[in-house]
């Protein structure tokens, strides 16, 4: 029973840390740049969420309405005008531009929400019910479903609209993509605001999760980097596999062990198969 127990939280807990990893692994699966600001779009989404949710009394899920259309937007504009100028020039500039990014934002939000811990309450946050002697947190399975219609959806899209189509030729050859009539700049910049408004996703899970404040970005940058590299970078269907792992790993080893046994089997899998699970 504990080792079905072990498997259903790590479960739950895979498909929130996919999450996480689901907008890094695009930018570098598709734009070929690792994104160092991607903690703190995480973080801002969540106080996104934060502020909408207590501004207009609603459910937190709600506020993705405003938050994903608007962290779509702002990544769209940063990409067109600010970091595809700088990748013009190399990827070292575009990085140094990412890393930048997470500095001003970071002091940006320690100034307008102060360094106080905050966390996104819900009136499910600590409820369980059980099924067969094993018990399931609620909001796992709320940060579960979340993350699984939000992966399906990101799929259909990339599969099933021409935009997602020209994506995904730009990732297999941009040169050959450019050829075809595909504005390459400005399907870099979809591809930021899509990753942007997988961290609006993101974000709220998080604060739902745990609490947060400004300097939690590098925390999560550094889970989605795990995620991606174990998973295959540009591959959904591996985030969602390495998160899964991710999840095990840190129900296994808890609260002492879990991120060392994450950061054991990165190195494992960088050994053994460097390009990740489902990495081409």
């Amino acid at each position: 029973m504990y080792f079905i127990q072990t498997l259903i939280n790590g479960l739950l807990l895979g498909g929130y840390y996919a999450l996480i990893g689901i907008g890094m692994t695009m930018i570098l699966g598709i734009v070929k740049l690792t994104n160092l600001a991607h903690g703190e779009f995480v973080i801002i989404g969540a106080y996104m969420a934060s502020v909408i949710t207590t501004g207009l009394g609603i459910d937190p899920i709600l506020s993705l309405v405003i938050t994903v259309p608007l962290m779509f937007l702002i990544g769209f504009v940063l990409q067109y005008v600010l970091i595809g100028n700088a990748m013009k020039k190399g990827p070292e500039p575009a990085l140094l531009v990412t890393f930048g990014l997470s500095i001003i934002l970071m002091d940006a939000m320690r100034l307008t929400f102060t360094v106080n811990e905050r966390s996104i309450a819900t009136s499910y946050s600590t409820k369980t019910f059980t099924v067969l002697g094993i018990n399931i947190s609620v909001l796992n399975l709320v940060l579960f479903a979340i993350s699984i219609v939000s992966i399906l959806l990101l799929s259909l899209f990339l599969n099933r609209t021409y935009v997602g189509r020209a994506i995904r030729a730009t990732a297999d050859d941009a040169e050959a993509a450019a050829l075809s009539g595909v504005n390459i700049k400005k399907v870099y910049a979809i591809a930021m605001g899509v990753s942007m408004a997988s961290a609006a996703v993101a974000g709220l899970c998080v604060g739902m999760k745990s609490t947060f404040n400004p300097t939690s970005g590098g925390a999560y940058l550094s889970t989605a980097f795990v995620v991606v590299v174990i998973g295959g970078m540009g591959s959904i269907p591996g985030t969602l596999i390495a998160g899964v792992i991710f999840g095990l790993a840190q129900v296994i080893g808890g609260a002492s062990y879990g991120q060392l046994i994450s950061y054991v089997m990165l190195l494992l899998v960088l050994v053994i198969r460097p390009k990740g699970i489902l990495g081409k």
